[in-house]
């Protein structure tokens, strides 16, 4: 796949330069042309100098006003119903990061005196006050101990898988959409390629049915930056997606980890004497 994708943007390089070379070559050889003209019609060589910076001069502004006519919007219609597909994409994408920011950063958030309570409930034996204060705090480690809670007077060992499991369940409930994240992040460029590969094989039709012979640099330009506008609408949607997806896991993995420490905090308090 690395062999394809470097063998891709190889050929797309050598047909984005190959047009500009053919052009410099062109205006130098139109200019040497000119310079010829100029010498055997007698003009002076003063007033040659003084024509060609002027023209010099002109181009640039020519090509510059020529691309600040192209608009975002253009560029966009340019790209074809693909890159309303990469719309669709991005904005699934700043849905459920939006949607799972908020979820993770309101199950991260408890009180740091919560343990403590517990443990002050279950040492006093106010088992009912314990799960009374898990109940009314709304976080996944609450659940967690709420389950332990309840399974107080039975094996150790059933009351860690007790926990353990919904630990995962909790765990799962955090991870939902993040799998569409992945897709994002690696589909929308993949997309982008593809919308880039049936530009240029557009490209080269009209370049084989072009029945004169002759090929004009401007036209074979044009459809180039056109067939590449929806590579850079694929990498515009897909690195965002990478980046949110990462850091959504690493959020959850630091959740996971206080997870296991309210675990081992939990099995300690059970096996502390019942103050009487």
């Amino acid at each position: 796949m690395k062999k394809i994708v470097t063998i891709f943007f190889g050929f797309v390089l050598i047909a984005l330069i190959a047009p500009s070379v053919a052009m410099a070559n062109k205006d130098d050889k139109a200019g040497s042309n000119v310079e010829l003209t100029d010498d055997e019609q007698g003009e002076g060589e003063g007033e040659g100098e003084e024509e060609n910076p002027a023209n010099e001069s002109q181009l640039p502004a020519n090509n510059q006003g020529k691309t600040l006519e192209v608009g975002f919007w253009d560029l966009f219609m340019a790209g074809g119903w693909l890159m309303w597909v990469l719309v669709l994409l991005a904005g699934v994408m700043i849905f459920i990061f939006v949607e799972r920011f908020l979820a993770i950063r309101k199950a991260t958030q408890i009180d740091v005196n919560f343990m403590n309570r517990i443990r002050d409930y279950i040492s006093e034996g106010n088992i009912d006050a314990a799960i009374d204060l898990c109940r009314r705090t709304d976080s996944p480690i609450a659940r967690m101990v709420e389950k332990g809670i309840e399974r107080i007077g039975r094996p150790m060992g059933d009351i860690q898988t007790a926990i353990e499991n919904v630990a995962n369940v909790e765990v799962a409930k955090l991870e939902t959409g993040l799998p569409w994240l992945a897709s994002i992040s690696g589909g929308a460029p993949m997309i982008g390629f593809l919308g880039t590969v049936v530009g240029m094989v557009g490209v080269f039709i009209d370049m084989s049915a072009n029945q004169s012979g002759g090929i004009q640099i401007n036209d074979l330009a044009d459809g180039m930056y056109v067939a590449m506008v929806t590579t850079v609408g694929g990498l515009v949607v897909g690195i965002p997606a990478y980046f949110a997806h990462n850091y959504l896991v690493a959020r959850i993995e630091k959740l996971v980890f206080r997870m296991e420490a309210t675990t081992i905090a939990f099995m300690d308090i059970l096996n502390q004497p019942v103050q009487k």
